[in-house]
């Protein structure tokens, strides 16, 4: 099972039988049997029929549109998952110490997984961040303390800014970086985690719907207006070990090169993948998602990044329904 993703504005997508069809500009012409398509995710101005849109409707394959930088604007999908007395009860943990709960275990997990990948690369170059990795261990240790979301969202910031500032040590020297920057990003490295964050985060809200949960009611994140909190708060744990892991292995491997990226103008600031770009990071970005880990301290085999983000999500259903946030075991790399 895989996303479609479609990043030629050329390109039309529809249904014969039970296919899903894509024909290029250039001729080409392929399909895939629509059991195998989770998801089919528009990032240019491409086609897609009304009897495509009505089969996805009725089979509850999720059709999300975004921009070629990852912007994300919208989406198609059938609300044949969607649970009223679930949601009520999601709601009603707002502000609770579950939330509270939760958020620490989230926090906790994506700070031990920042160090961990943030060893492994300086590791592989021979970069010495002792006292970055130092700093960063008193930092995780207080999350553990917390005694409140704002508190622990000020941990999680010092610990990024730590983190970030290891990995530009780590990353080819002609992909270094200042820090973390984004809308829009300004250098490649942030470029493609950008990316790769939307693209994540769709694939959570793709999830969240499935399981019937709001991906508006988040825990961690406060309410904000036309944002998914819920998909932001489970992105956390799978920022590092999934997207910037991804980033660091794209550029330090050459899969991607000065060439792959272009610098925007000034009525459109910033750094984004050439057409070329996209169809490398895209290729390496599924590949990446299908790949077999055994993180899941619950789970007695090995299974996909994208398998764990489903089963990471029905354990957040469990949490919910019992109100007991422990149920929910954050993904922690090794």
């Amino acid at each position: 099972m895989s996303i479609v993703y479609v990043s030629e504005p050329t390109t039309r997508i529809g249904t014969e039988e039970n296919r899903i069809v894509i024909d290029n500009e250039d001729g080409l012409k392929q399909s895939f049997p629509i059991e195998s398509v989770e998801g089919i995710t528009f990032l240019s101005r491409a086609h897609i029929t009304v009897a495509c849109m009505e089969k996805c409707l009725h089979l509850g394959i999720p059709v999300s549109f975004m921009t070629k930088s990852g912007h994300y604007f919208g989406r198609l999908v059938s609300t044949g998952h969607v649970s009223a007395e679930l949601q009520r009860r999601q709601s009603s943990l707002y502000d609770t110490d579950f939330a509270k709960d939760f958020s620490k275990r989230i926090i906790h997990a994506k700070t031990r997984n920042q160090l961990t990948v943030l060893k492994r690369y300086a590791k592989s170059r021979n970069v010495d961040i002792s006292d970055i990795k130092s700093q960063m261990c008193i930092s995780i240790a207080k999350i553990s303390v917390a005694e409140s979301i704002s508190e622990l969202m000020g941990y999680e910031g010092q610990c990024a800014k730590l983190y970030f500032a290891g990995l530009s040590k780590c990353i080819e020297e002609k992909f270094a970086f200042n820090g973390r920057n984004r809308r829009p990003p300004k250098d490649p490295f942030n470029s493609l985690i950008s990316l790769a964050y939307s693209i994540l985060m769709n694939e959570i809200y793709n999830e969240i719907e499935n399981k019937g949960l709001n991906p508006y009611f988040g825990f961690m994140h406060r309410d904000a207006e036309k944002h998914p909190t819920l998909a932001s708060d489970l992105l956390e744990e799978w920022r590092a070990p999934l997207a910037d892991s991804l980033a660091m292995s794209l550029i330090n491997g050459h899969e991607l090169g000065e060439e792959h990226f272009v610098l925007g103008t000034l009525n459109k600031p910033g750094c984004f993948l050439t057409k070329d770009g996209i169809k490398i990071f895209l290729k390496k970005f599924e590949k990446k998602l299908q790949t077999k880990v055994s993180y899941l301290s619950y789970a007695n085999h090995q299974v996909s990044f994208r398998r764990a983000i489903s089963m990471q999500v029905g354990r957040l259903v469990q949490a919910i329904t019992e109100g007991d946030a422990s149920c929910y075991e954050p993904l922690i790399i090794r």
